[in-house]
């Protein structure tokens, strides 16, 4: 399953967001990849459109099995500040997939 999700950064956090994601913990990479979640990408426009992009068996399993981790608990509570539009939960729990309409395999 390819999944595709937007949230939005907030402009004035732009510089500080890429910089987090140039080090991603090690023990974060390591339970995305333990719960499921492959080819993942975050793609950031100037405007502080952030789309993400994964693929996985399934993901309510894929969701389901991060929220069950300390170390998702902790980055989820890191980045929260960052997005704009959460009302009060973790940017994880703003993943609302977008329909997939075409593609080309």
């Amino acid at each position: 399953m390819r999944v595709c999700f937007l949230l939005r950064v907030k402009a004035s956090m732009l510089a500080e967001y890429r910089r987090r994601h140039e080090a991603v913990w090690p023990d974060m990479l390591a339970a995305l990849r333990e719960t499921g979640w492959r080819n993942y990408s975050l793609f950031l426009r100037p405007d502080g459109l952030l789309v993400g992009y994964f693929e996985t068996d399934d993901l309510d399993a894929a969701l389901a099995g991060m929220a069950a981790t300390d170390v998702n608990t902790r980055w989820q509570a890191e980045m929260a500040p960052f997005f704009e539009e959460l009302a009060g939960g973790a940017p994880d729990e703003g993943i609302a997939p977008l329909a997939e309409i075409f593609h080309l395999d």
